[in-house]
């Protein structure tokens, strides 16, 4: 399946625990104030791939403890990500996916754009749009201090977000 991304990171230790496989999507609607990434915005930007090419990468990395989804807005694209998550996880790696969404948004909304399938292949959901006001040096994987760092699959089965440490 195609999928329009920014970029790729072999071996990232920023976007989550461990070693990491960054995939960057290109598009995001949420255009946040002093974003890491704006480069990512245009929808129409970056380039084309696959998913069978991008897990073809991460099967060559044998030193990963998995893989992130970042943007752009992953959701964007949920339904080539859920498709190329299920196939990560057959590998046994974990999946971070790093939204401007919250979760309750997503939860709420889970059953349009392939967002219930992609939350079910996320291990740890860092959600929350960024703002500049509360950026943060000190809190792990986050740029700001709304953002939070949840436990995904315990959070789809209470129907809440369960926040957990990283």
């Amino acid at each position: 399946m195609e999928l329009r991304i920014a970029g790729t990171v072999n071996d990232s230790i920023v976007d989550g625990p461990g070693i990491r496989f960054t995939v960057f999507v290109q598009g995001c609607p949420h255009n946040c104030k002093g974003c890491h990434n704006p480069q990512t915005h245009d929808f129409s930007g970056g380039t084309l791939t696959t998913t069978e090419e991008l897990l073809d990468k991460i099967k060559s990395n044998p030193l990963l403890d998995g893989v992130t989804f970042s943007g752009g807005e992953p959701f964007c694209q949920a339904e080539a990500l859920s498709e190329l998550g299920k196939e990560i996880k057959k590998l046994g790696l974990n999946i971070v996916t790093y939204t401007g969404y919250t979760f309750e948004q997503l939860y709420n909304d889970r059953k349009k754009n392939h967002w219930q399938e992609l939350l079910e292949v996320t291990d740890v959901l860092i959600d929350g749009p960024f703002i500049l006001e509360q950026k943060d040096w000190e809190i792990k994987f986050r740029g700001s201090s709304n953002q939070r760092y949840i436990d995904c699959q315990k959070s789809l089965a209470e129907g809440i977000a369960i926040e957990t440490e990283p």
